[in-house]
């Protein structure tokens, strides 16, 4: 269940918002005159949702390459040359 919290709260206890979004890793929904308003989260949860996003990114354009034609690499191909060219520079 989300936390939704009043703007006030955000005024007046931003570190205890800001302990509990790093400890739970979760947002915090501010509401402005009984509305939602603003999103807080950490950095770090920030971040990761923006790798998420990415990810699905460049796999939606994967999948429309594929879709139209392109060849991809065997997975166990590209996995080896990686390994190798990892093990050949440690």
């Amino acid at each position: 269940m989300p936390t939704i919290r009043p703007i006030s709260d955000l005024r007046n206890n931003a570190n205890e918002i800001s302990e509990f979004c790093h400890r739970e890793r979760e947002p915090v929904f501010i509401t402005k005159n009984g509305t939602g308003d603003l999103v807080v989260m950490s950095i770090e949860v920030y971040e990761r949702q923006q790798a998420l996003i990415e990810l699905y990114s460049k796999l939606s354009e994967a999948e429309a390459e594929i879709a139209n034609g392109a060849v991809g690499e065997d997975f166990l191909e590209v996995a080896q040359k990686l390994r190798s060219s990892i093990h050949g520079k440690i």
